[in-house]
Parts: C-alpha cells; structure tokens; sequence
C-alpha cells in the first residue's frame, strides 16, 4: 500500500455539516494525500455520505473549509466547480449505469461527454480499461446482459477512464456476493496504485476496507470519533470502536432506544384513554 508525503487532495479543516437546523458532523478534520486508499466509514445515518457530498461542492460546509485539489471548494464559482469535479471519478452505490447503452458505451461517455479525442481513440481507451477490470471481452454486451458484479466494474471502468485524480466510491461493496466483492476490493486498491491518484471510499464493510485502505476514519455520534491505520483501529480500546468493528449489538449505540419525556407523554395519554 503506498504512502505519499506531498499536499492532501482532499482536506477538511475543522469542519461542520449539516441540512436546514439540523447538524450532521461537527470539527472533522480529514487530510486525503495521493496514492491513498481511505475509508470514511460509520453506521447508517453516521454523516458517510455527508462528507461525500461536500467533498463535491453538493454541500457547503457551516464552519470550516473543505479545500479539495488545493483549493476551498465553497469560493468555487460554477466554471471553477465543474473543471473540479471533471478531475474525479464517482463510483455510485448502485453504478447508476445507462441501461440502453452497451457496456462500452458506459464506459466511453465521460470520453464524448469531456473530451475531444477521435473515435479510434475512444476504442483503444474504452477496450484498454475495460480490460484492467476483465471485461473487454463483454464490451459489445448490453447492461441487462451482465451480472450484477461485472455492472459493478463496468461502472468502476466508466469512473476511471478520464484518469481522475480523486476517486469517490459510494458503498462500493454494496449487494455484491463475496467473489465480486473481492474483485472490486482489488481493482479498487490497484486503480489507485497504478493511476496515483486518491481514493475514498465511504463505506461500512469492515473486513474487504480493512484488507486494502491506507487510512480509516470512523465516524459516529456527529463527529469523528477515531482515525489511524487498519492496524491502529483494531488494536483501538476505544468502546465505540471496538462495538462498531465487531459489530456488537449493544454498547455506546445502545440497542434499547432510550425514555424520553415526549414517550412518558405519549405513553400516559395511552394510558388514560
């Protein structure tokens, strides 16, 4: 796993995050370098996709700044944003993969979308990457034609044929079955390698993140609760921690969802009628 000493591509300092008076995350601080795999990872409605969000400029930060190739995303214009977000690469939970369109295709839209390259130029892109995920043999193939696990990859392909310099996988592992789950755990870690560039991935697998990432940062009770290696993690005696890696059913996320006076309220209205 590689470990680069240059300036972070992703960087969130002291930041807050939220939606109307609602807040999600407050005081994340987070540094992604290149050549690094990071999981943000955390239980449902932890704020994993939260982060995701901001890292795009879909989110302003409430306080802090969320700076992402060098840059504070929120000073941004719209030309300045979109030129950002043409040099990432999103891997959506479900692929979101155009079904009417082969998978070369897919595959070849960033290309005619972002680019000016000729037709023969697209071939060789599209069958070259399509052949660092195993499938340039199922180029021809349409979407409705291929597995669930190789749509994943098609959609893996499509977010790294423009060679992006920051990618972001939403729930990579999702749905997937423990072979395809393996294969995109791999292709992830060797994309990054061989591209150079930084991946996050915003997850909950524990086991398939832990066997590729660089860094972890776990996330919980509206904050970042511990960040370190795989290593540092585990060996973690922090409670939270430790219940989220092992996956215990009761501990600081209580199983029990605690009294409050609005069910006393409510339970004593029931109680009278």
């Amino acid at each position: 796993m590689t470990h680069v000493a240059s300036d972070p591509i992703v960087s969130f300092a002291g930041v807050s995050l939220g939606y109307g008076e609602f807040t999600v995350l407050e005081d994340v601080n987070i540094d992604v370098h290149p050549g690094q795999v990071v999981a943000m990872m955390g239980g449902s409605g932890s704020g994993k996709t939260t982060l995701l969000r901001a890292t795009t400029g879909q989110l302003p930060a409430r306080a802090g700044a969320v700076r992402v190739f060098g840059q504070d995303i929120a000073g941004l214009d719209e030309k300045g944003l979109r030129a950002a977000r043409q040099r990432m690469g999103v891997l959506f939970q479900q692929g979101a993969l155009f079904t009417d369109l082969s998978v070369f295709e897919n595959v070849a839209f960033p290309l005619r979308e972002h680019t000016c390259i000729s037709e023969h130029q697209i071939l060789e892109r599209v069958l070259e990457t399509l052949d660092r995920v195993g499938l340039r043999h199922a180029a021809h193939l349409g979407i409705s034609e291929i597995s669930g696990g190789m749509a994943r990859r098609v959609a893996l392909a499509r977010a790294v044929v423009l060679e992006p310099e920051l990618i972001l996988y939403d729930e990579p592992f999702a749905g997937l079955d423990p072979i395809s789950l393996g294969i995109i755990a791999q292709l992830i870690r060797r994309m990054t390698d061989a591209l150079g560039c930084a991946s996050i991935l915003i997850t909950h697998d524990v086991p398939e993140s832990f066997a590729i990432v660089d860094q972890v940062f776990l996330i919980g009770q509206g904050q970042l609760i511990a960040q370190g290696t795989p290593d540092q993690l585990s060996a973690s005696t922090d409670a939270y921690v430790h219940q989220f890696l092992e996956g215990e059913p009761d501990g600081p996320i209580a199983f029990h969802y605690p009294d409050t006076p609005a069910f006393e309220q409510w339970l004593a209205g029931k109680t009278r009628s």
